[in-house]
């Protein structure tokens, strides 16, 4: 039985993608810019699966296009650039990685309130 294909809008770590691999017949974007949205849309309507960042855009026009897209896995906190609505409605799963720049987030604020206190930037 084939793999279903999944399609990443973007390069990943190689041992996530040999990961995905196992279980899907996978493609990654190998440019540095996101992909143009009419190339979004074809590849949309070839695969099982998408996994997306923030600059792609998935209106419902390409979700109704993709006739065997079963998720868009966003590996980002928003999804904002995902019609959700419509992906529900079509029976579409979207999911994200919500909380998962908490911590950092948090870091970098006691490091500038540090930085000020300090007057770092001044010496």
């Amino acid at each position: 039985m084939a793999k279903p294909k999944l399609f990443i809008t973007r390069e990943l770590f190689e041992d996530v993608i040999k990961k995905l691999e196992e279980y899907y017949d996978v493609e990654v974007w190998d440019r540095y810019q996101p992909p143009p949205y009419e190339v979004l849309l074809q590849k949309a309507k070839e695969v099982d699966a998408l996994g997306s960042l923030l600059t792609d855009r998935i209106d419902c026009n390409l979700l109704q296009q993709a006739k065997r897209l079963r998720i868009v896995a966003q590996y980002a906190v928003g999804y904002d650039n995902i019609d959700v609505e419509c992906a529900t409605r079509l029976g579409i799963y979207v999911t994200n990685t919500p909380g998962v720049l908490t911590e950092a987030t948090a870091e970098l604020t006691w490091a500038l309130l540090m930085a000020v206190a300090r007057r770092i930037v001044e010496a």
